[in-house]
């Protein structure tokens, strides 16, 4: 059994707050490189090298990369041959992200309550632990802005609904989202589970580098056609026109009920955020 302190995990989680707040993912910045160079509109190619003039800065200057730096995922995978040892394991995860959010000077966006309001004192963040084989902890901290948030959405399918539903129900969410969502996107879409199971898909499919599609062939094959209609919708960055609507779309799917087909689209905006470290 290898132990692990919590304090550990408190400053590796307060590292990879500041990490995914100033440092835009790589795969991202090759995609936004990508639709520069194939961009013809002249105003979609100024926002996109305002973008990634901002991505530098960022990085730079240890700057947010986005004013909302969102509600914080943090997602653990723990090993079953781990012991947490010197303290509460989601007390330290909680720990982590107050530190890292007051060291790098980010906004605390959270509400005590959904209804009444009211500032938290912090950023508590929506934690999902995943037990699974070996001594390792791998932790991923994924703060999420609610631009995009809330054009993300649910959709209960028929069992009988195949890929072109599927892919009508995606196009469409990105339509409605429209420019509110800071394109160019990152879309991850979550498929069969069960009603908040195709949710945390969805979000968990948005950590999946863009450039690396899915080991599945058919859904590899729905992921590039779904892209090409969403850049057919000519958004645009910043929902000013052009190709660069989407820069990719990423799907995980699980097994479901023979009565249910549950698809979840979660909109990643051009700063979709996420850093991982193992220990």
């Amino acid at each position: 059994m290898r132990k692990i302190n919590a304090n550990r995990i408190k400053n590796v989680v307060s590292e990879l707050c500041i990490s995914a707040n100033t440092v835009l993912r790589k795969d991202i910045e090759k995609a936004l490189i990508r639709g520069l160079k194939k961009e013809t509109k002249r105003g979609a190619k100024h926002i996109l090298k305002i973008l990634l003039d901002n991505a530098k800065i960022a990085k730079h200057e240890q700057l947010a990369i986005c004013q909302d730096t969102g509600i914080v995922i943090v997602y653990i995978q723990l090993g079953q041959a781990v012991r947490i040892i010197g303290g509460d394991l989601e007390e330290a995860v909680n720990e982590g992200v107050k530190e890292g959010y007051k060291r790098g000077c980010f906004r605390r966006s959270i509400i005590s309550d959904p209804v009444l309001r009211g500032n938290a004192k912090h950023n508590p963040a929506i934690i999902y632990i995943d037990i699974v084989k070996g001594n390792k902890v791998k932790i991923t901290v994924s703060p999420k802005g609610f631009g995009s948030e809330n054009k993300s959405k649910i959709k209960m399918l028929n069992p009988t609904d195949g890929t072109k539903e599927i892919k009508k129900f995606v196009v469409n969410t990105v339509k409605a989202a429209g420019p509110d969502a800071c394109p160019p996107f990152i879309i991850g879409i979550g498929i069969g589970g069960s009603f908040e199971k195709a949710a945390i898909l969805a979000k968990k499919a948005l950590l999946r580098p863009i450039d690396r599609r899915s080991a599945k062939p058919h859904l590899k094959k729905l992921e590039d056609e779904t892209l090409r209609a969403i850049n057919r919708l000519n958004i645009g960055p910043m929902g000013l026109g052009g190709k660069t609507t989407c820069l990719g779309v990423n799907i995980m799917d699980a097994p479901t009920h023979i009565a249910g087909l549950p698809v979840a689209v979660n909109v990643g905006c051009h700063a979709t955020r996420s850093k991982t470290m193992v220990i």
